[in-house]
């Protein structure tokens, strides 16, 4: 739940409101204006008047390609002819790959050697040249740039560059034309170029709106730079767009300047916002691309009352990573629920504890029965049952029935 407060000033900023104005007018015919939307219900949850930039709509699922596309726009024909280079293993090497084949501009992707091949594929369907090196982004990044000297390559940065940064900036630009109510924008942060460009229209705006700033717990990277601190930038975390162990030295001075706060998020914050963003907007978002709303659900008394606007930044997410983050959520609701009940190992036994979830209307889901591997007499036996239940009260009745039959009941709880 942590936070910190930063000292604004704008002298030095390298990106102008004027340079994300210009990138607007450079891109806006090659990129969807997607949909700035007031959602009643997150209102109500979070206490402020919720909007959400819909950039998960973008042809290649995210706010990406803006930056990328802004930056080939201004290469020079010889620069084009070359080609260009990037290090990603994610949204920013589809969108400069999808853009780079849209204008018959080479493009070359470097990626670590574990990226999930759907992202390969995907990269490689819009006609990129995808080489594969190394473990992590940092031996990618190395990588690319030998090859960006080798071969004459332009490399554009995914967030570092103020091309870029003014690129992103346009997400903001439409937003708060689109709702110029809004007065606090919540943005998330991986490398900053999103937050930086936001940061750039949000203080030159009639009324001058706030900016706060979201990483996960698990990289943060901007936050400890900020602070002055050594933190960890390490895990698995469901926000992978966004994790990013060292911030720009551009964007650092932006955010610097311009931004107001940077909050840190839990895993299950943000495993809560994207199941929240489908349940209620019927919206497929990626992990770093519901970081906003896991910052309201996280910091409510950072933003209520007050009128705010979230960017679901992606929605690139494996479906196999998108279906657990939803059955985990049921879990933890109530749900969904997986029992350890003790029986008797004779006849009937398992017909008699059905009959309970029967009379309360219990669906069964699965049943695990374990005679072997277990410390209970060779009469004895575990019976796992999962089961599907309205809510956590009615799984509660659930729970009294069965302690009333006399059994012993155990829930196996979820992560």
């Amino acid at each position: 739940m942590a936070s910190v407060q930063i000292q604004n000033d704008a002298d030095g900023v390298p990106v102008t409101i004027d340079d994300v104005r210009a990138a607007h007018a450079r891109i806006s015919s090659s990129i969807v204006r997607t949909p700035v939307l007031k959602s009643r219900t997150l209102s109500n949850i979070t206490g402020a008047n919720v909007w959400l930039k819909f950039e998960n709509l973008q042809f290649t699922a995210a706010y990406k390609e803006r930056g990328a596309l802004n930056k080939l726009l201004q290469l020079t024909d010889e620069q084009k002819e070359r080609g260009v280079i990037a290090a990603s293993a994610g949204n920013h090497a589809q969108g400069l790959a999808y853009h780079g084949a849209r204008l018959g501009i080479p493009v070359t992707i470097v990626m670590p050697k574990p990226t999930p091949t759907v992202k390969v594929q995907q990269t490689e369907g819009h006609g990129a040249r995808v080489i594969m090196a190394g473990e992590r982004f940092d031996d990618a990044y190395e990588t690319a740039r030998q090859l960006e000297q080798r071969e004459g390559l332009t490399f554009v940065h995914p967030f570092d560059d103020p091309d870029v940064i003014a690129g992103q900036g346009t997400v903001a630009l439409e937003m708060l034309e689109d709702a110029p109510e809004i007065d606090t924008l919540v943005v998330p942060i991986g490398g900053g170029g999103l937050i930086s460009g936001s940061a750039v229209v949000a203080r030159a705006a009639a009324s001058p709106k706030r900016v706060i700033g979201v990483q996960a717990e698990l990289y943060p990277s901007m936050y400890a730079k900020m602070k002055g601190l050594i933190l960890p930038c390490d895990g698995d975390t469901l926000a992978e767009g966004i994790a990013v162990k060292q911030p720009g030295t551009v964007t650092s001075g932006i955010v610097r300047s311009l931004v107001d706060d940077i909050v840190l998020v839990a895993e299950r914050e943000l495993e809560t916002a994207v199941s929240t963003l489908l349940q209620i907007e019927k919206t497929v978002v990626e992990g770093a691309g519901a970081a906003g709303l896991a910052a309201l659900l996280a910091h409510p008394k950072l933003v209520r009352g007050r009128n705010v606007g979230i960017i679901l930044t992606g929605g690139n997410i494996d479906t196999r990573l998108l279906a657990n983050v939803l059955l985990r959520d049921l879990a933890r609701s109530g749900r969904l629920a997986r029992l350890s009940i003790r029986l008797q190992d004779r006849p009937g036994a398992l017909f008699h504890v059905a009959r309970v979830f029967d009379e309360q209307q219990v669906n069964i889901v699965e049943v695990y029965h374990q005679r072997v591997f277990t410390t209970l007499p060779a009469k004895g036996l575990i019976a796992e049952i999962e089961c599907e239940t309205r809510d956590a009260a009615h799984l509660e009745r659930l729970l009294k029935a069965l302690n009333h039959e006399g059994y012993e009941v155990k829930t196996v709880e979820a992560g």
